[in-house]
């Protein structure tokens, strides 16, 4: 066993290998310390650890992904043509129609009472999916 160990001795200390982009490239726009709280920044930070404030040189908040917000929520029911209820009611039906295909997944088939318990679960799950697009139709408005 000790034998096999004498080759990886020599390459254990080599540098990491470059990306081809230099390090100071990297790190050249970015301010080592912050203007408000003067305080040193943490190494690839992009806020303040002492006041919060965005580091300078950093992504911008705008080019970040952000969540689905209610107006966004809002807007999607518009496109639709229903109401924020029915559209919520809607999505619900549809995580409901997915757990019933995950239960499927999930679950692995033994014994009978196994294939039996797993058949009364994806029912459950499949009549809520049913209750709330009963729901989302019930909520739509009319024209």
């Amino acid at each position: 066993m000790a034998e096999m160990a004498h080759g990886a001795q020599h390459d254990f200390w080599h540098p990491p290998m470059q990306t081809g982009v230099p390090e100071a490239a990297n790190h050249a726009d970015l301010q080592e310390a912050c203007d408000r709280c003067k305080a040193e920044f943490i190494v690839e930070s992009r806020y303040c650890h002492n006041c919060g404030t965005n580091r300078p040189g950093s992504i911008p908040a705008s080019g970040r992904v952000e969540s689905l917000s209610l107006l966004q929520l809002g807007s999607l029911a518009q496109h639709l043509g229903l109401s924020t209820g029915a559209l919520v009611a809607f999505l619900l039906g549809i995580f409901c129609l997915l757990g019933a295909i995950a239960v499927g997944v999930v679950y692995s088939v033994r014994t009978t009472v196994d294939w039996q318990a797993i058949q009364l679960w994806r029912i459950e799950w499949l009549l809520a999916a049913v209750a709330a697009f009963l729901a989302g139709c019930l909520l739509k408005p009319s024209r």
